[in-house]
């Protein structure tokens, strides 16, 4: 059987670069903890149309969730990932949550089949998932445990399309909302965003790519040539924050193998660049001339800035990633 992509061509125009630039940096916010009475609902879609992109960023909903990750970004600013910081309980349990699905990859091992991407076993992956609601009640304490039917619905959204076999960076956005929702309910304070950054992103990173590599996943709505990368975004945005000051490394010193293999495990932007060349084969400038790009620019301060515009106006600002992004009492329309 010959294999056919399941879905459209990706998107092989570069980004509208001039109006990105020009926008302003997307600024850190607090996040308001949710005070009863709650109203703990299945979140549903809300977004079909342009008109309704803008209605999300001019809310208080889109402006807050996009200051979360710009405060995430803020908090690994000039740390190593291996940096000590405060792990406190719901951290940890996160992290063993991500690791028991990590281990779910050894117990499911890819089919033989005769297509290249998209192995149906990560079907039978994405079912035991759609099974683990009871990883949510490790979460929550006894009276939050009504927010189990709300944030699981982020949580499933956030490891790719068990029917499309796909992954990209909506369901990686997913991800981002809930522990945005976790911290809505109080349970991830400021003192932990350096740690759900280098313990709790770092792990899911590491599983996602674990499923790319095993069940061969399809980019969802790639930009091809001119994306960052087939999968993810947000690991730039916090990795170029790591990077920010830092007295050896500049942008251009991606291009130096010794220092992606020496570094790759501390900081997440030579990772994204490291995994990137050894999924792609050729020459960085031609099957990832963003990357190439961004290398030219003279420091990290300003590579991190340009990411957050970037992933506003790439992601967030896109109908056909956001038209799947999920509002409920947490995350209002």
């Amino acid at each position: 059987m010959n294999y056919r992509p399941i879905r459209a061509p990706a998107l092989l125009s570069p980004p509208n670069t001039q109006a990105v630039l020009l926008a302003p940096v997307p600024q850190s916010q607090k996040v308001p903890i949710a005070q009863p009475p709650y109203d703990f609902q299945t979140p549903t879609k809300k977004i079909h149309s342009p008109e309704d992109i803008t209605k999300f960023h001019s809310s208080f909903s889109g402006c807050n969730f996009l200051g979360f990750v710009v405060a995430l970004s803020e908090s690994i600013r000039g740390h190593k990932i291996s940096d000590p910081c405060p792990e406190s309980e719901t951290i940890k349990t996160i992290g063993s949550i991500l690791q028991e699905m990590i281990d779910w990859v050894d117990e499911i091992p890819p089919v033989q089949q005769s297509s290249r991407y998209g192995n149906l076993a990560f079907r039978d992956w994405q079912l035991r998932l759609s099974q683990s609601e009871e990883f949510m009640r490790r979460i929550l304490p006894e009276n939050l445990s009504e927010a189990s039917m709300e944030i699981f619905s982020y949580f499933l959204d956030s490891f790719g399309n068990s029917q499309r076999i796909d992954y990209g960076t909506g369901h990686e956005t997913n991800f981002a909302a809930w522990l945005y929702c976790l911290a809505r309910l109080g349970l991830i304070t400021e003192e932990d965003y350096q740690a759900v950054v280098s313990r709790v992103f770092v792990k899911y990173l590491e599983l996602m790519r674990m499923l790319q590599l095993v069940y061969c996943l399809e980019p969802a709505g790639s930009h091809g040539v001119w994306g960052l990368d087939d999968y993810h975004f947000l690991p730039f945005i916090f990795g170029s924050s790591q990077l920010i000051d830092h007295k050896y490394m500049k942008p251009k010193s991606i291009h130096n193998q010794d220092i992606l293999d020496n570094f790759s495990h501390e900081y997440m932007y030579l990772s994204c660049v490291a995994f990137v060349k050894k999924v792609k084969k050729g020459i960085l400038a031609e099957h990832s001339p963003m990357i190439d790009d961004i290398s030219g620019v003279p420091n990290w301060n300003k590579v991190n800035s340009g990411m957050l515009k970037m992933y506003k106006a790439e992601v967030l600002e896109k109908v056909p990633i956001m038209q799947h992004f999920l509002f409920g009492s947490l995350i209002k329309w």
